[in-house]
């Protein structure tokens, strides 16, 4: 009987200190909550997409002009694939030499 007084304490004690803890380790391990930019949208000047090598293959940013375009490159790095409103040829295809291959005004 006396063994199960015991138990129980020890029990109790293990419960109320493992409850306690994780609320005081919340606030010595994350003091502030991450809140997000804004709720209706993320504010960047460039997202890019990147292979297992770390190479960028698609990019979608401003350039120094502050002009906005899509650029997607292929696997080796041969071709690019643009896409910008403000360019006159708004769709491009370019090997790496920067001979056009194709476009579309």
């Amino acid at each position: 009987m006396m063994m199960l007084k015991q138990m129980l304490a020890l029990g109790s004690a293990a419960f109320l200190g493992g409850i306690v803890g994780g609320m005081l380790s919340t606030q010595v391990f994350f003091p502030q909550l991450v809140e997000a930019q804004n709720p209706n949208g993320v504010h960047a000047e460039e997202f890019l997409l990147l292979d297992a090598k770390g190479k960028a293959r698609a990019g979608l940013g401003l350039d120094a002009n502050g002009e906005i375009g899509l650029v997607l490159r292929s696997k080796d790095g041969s071709r690019t694939l643009t896409l910008s409103p403000d360019d006159p040829l708004i769709i491009k295809l370019v090997e790496r030499g920067g001979r056009i291959l194709w476009s579309a005004p």
